[in-house]
């Protein structure tokens, strides 16, 4: 008679931060599934709490540690995360994403509740480093570096990199192929050199990555110092990837990265986009893609070609403006000017007068006077955008920004927020009134039980961009992951209503 099986370990993820963070959770939780790890969605539940962190800006960094102070409470049955009831709880809380890998030592040091905190490059031993971490074993906190000095200066010579970065796993790290082994269900089959994946979620859209870093030095951002510099995964490996999303039931693909517009410098091709774009659009059971985080400076013709003329690539444009004055960009490190930027808003709008458009702006970056808010105000109102996140810039450490002359003072960062909010919401919902009338396509979400659904239009891309309302339908009711073709007949804001659109009766 055998001796029982051991029970596996159980794990949570809390994921904060943006789409990419997610994708890196998806893979953390592959890693620790495949070594026999059970993933259970309350943290009470849990042998070990992952908070996958956010270090990009001090809200982000202040939530981080909220969420990791409040899962060590749940650990001492002080509070829950979240309303489920109550479970066992953790045993161990472990800091890992932007947030530990920014600051590593440093927050282990001002955040002893936190059992560990994990760098980008223990991703690949996550399982080794919690079963230490549960056995009492001593785990050394991460020791930040910079991580653009892991990567050759020249991106044609980055393919030969032997580093951690997430999403990116090395050959040696994933199972051969054809003989992949058993994996549980919901977890992605290695393929390539790309590390196995478990969907956190069950939507019918799904973020892929396509690359990593970023080679840009934009005076007021950290990322590239702990995201590393610009690295592109293989088309190989990303269709690889896409085809098992589709099979586990995703419909819209959402490419992310830090830069989009980069993609395949790094693998002698720049315009290795436009052709991987159409072929991810065929794969079966994906109806949609959409492309994020793209650089007004690098946008070219033949990809808004591709974005406005591909069936099943949603003409969508999520450009990282920032500013419009060329004096504040200058001092940003960034390029354009009101005038280029609208008329590459013009260029887009002339192939696709529908297509989505959304960007961030930041007020209040060190130098900027009335006269360059003005000019800010100049671009918003003639680009009549969907979709804006207003920012009132703050000092981030290791930043060029932190050293220039020329500081507004808070008041006044405060009150040119205020402003440019109010400026941004109005034109915002004019802008969704342009579309009373139109056709959208939604793909629905969720369901409520009056019948109506949820989903989101073509122009709008999950939690940023607004959504839109399904009326109800008579007959068969709405589906998780079904197109609807819908006519917009009221606005609220950024977000739609429509009624689906009935097919015309042939006399």
């Amino acid at each position: 008679m055998s001796a029982p099986a051991a029970p596996s370990r159980r794990f949570a993820v809390v994921t904060l931060g943006c789409a990419r963070n997610e994708t890196d959770s998806e893979e953390l939780a592959g890693r620790l599934a495949s070594e026999g790890w059970q993933l259970v969605d309350e943290a009470a539940d849990a042998d070990a709490v992952l908070v996958n962190t956010c270090g990009f800006i001090e809200a982000a960094k202040k939530d981080s540690v909220d969420t990791l102070l409040a899962a060590a409470d749940l650990k001492s049955g002080v509070h829950q995360i979240g309303s489920a009831p109550p479970g066992p709880g953790p045993q161990a809380v472990v800091a890992v994403g932007c947030l530990a890998e920014r600051y590593g030592e440093q927050l282990a040091a001002a955040l002893p509740e936190a059992d560990a905190v994990l760098g980008f490059d223990q991703y690949a031993d996550i399982a080794a480093r919690l079963e230490d971490v549960l056995a009492g074993r001593p785990v050394a906190s991460h020791t930040p570096r910079d991580r653009r000095t892991l990567l050759p200066v020249s991106p044609v010579q980055r393919g030969a990199a032997t580093h951690a970065v997430p999403g990116h796993a090395l050959p040696a790290q994933v199972a051969p192929e054809p003989e992949a082994p058993d994996l549980p269900e919901g977890m992605a089959p290695a393929s390539g050199p790309r590390p196995v994946r478990r969907r956190l979620g069950s939507g019918p859209s799904a973020p892929l990555k396509i690359a990593s870093g970023c080679d840009r030095r934009c005076a007021f951002c950290a990322i590239p110092s702990f995201r590393g510099s610009f690295i592109s995964r293989r088309p190989s490996d990303v269709l690889a990837e896409a085809r098992w999303l589709a099979e586990q039931g995703v419909r819209e693909l959402i490419l992310v990265s830090e830069n989009s517009t980069s993609y395949g410098k790094d693998l002698g091709e720049l315009r290795l986009l436009e052709t991987m774009l159409p072929e991810l659009a065929a794969v079966d059971g994906i109806e949609r893609v959409r492309l994020s985080y793209l650089q007004p400076a690098e946008m070219r013709p033949s990809l808004i070609e591709v974005l406005t003329s591909t069936p099943g690539v949603v003409p969508y444009f999520d450009l990282s403006f920032q500013h419009s004055s060329a004096t504040v960009l200058r001092r940003m490190r960034r390029f354009g000017d009101t005038d280029r930027f609208l008329d590459l808003v013009a260029a887009i709008r002339d192939r696709a007068p529908e297509a989505g458009i959304r960007s961030n702006v930041i007020v209040g970056f060190p130098g900027e006077r009335k006269a360059d808010v003005a000019e800010l105000e100049r671009f918003l109102t003639g680009a009549r955008l969907d979709a804006v996140g207003v920012f009132g810039y703050s000092d981030e450490d290791g930043t060029e920004a932190v050293s220039l002359d020329g500081k507004v003072a808070p008041a006044a960062i405060a009150r040119r927020l205020t402003r440019l909010t109010s400026l941004v919401e109005e034109l915002t919902s004019q802008r969704a009134e342009e579309r009373l009338g139109s056709t959208v396509e939604v793909l629905v979400e969720a369901i409520a039980p009056d019948g109506e659904a949820e989903g989101r239009a073509e122009h709008q891309a999950p939690e940023v961009d607004g959504s839109t309302t399904l009326l109800p339908r008579a007959g068969q009711p709405y589906a998780i992951g079904e197109l609807v073709t819908a006519t917009v007949v009221s606005t609220a804001g950024v977000d739609l209503v429509a009624a689906e659109r009935q097919p015309a009766h042939v006399s």
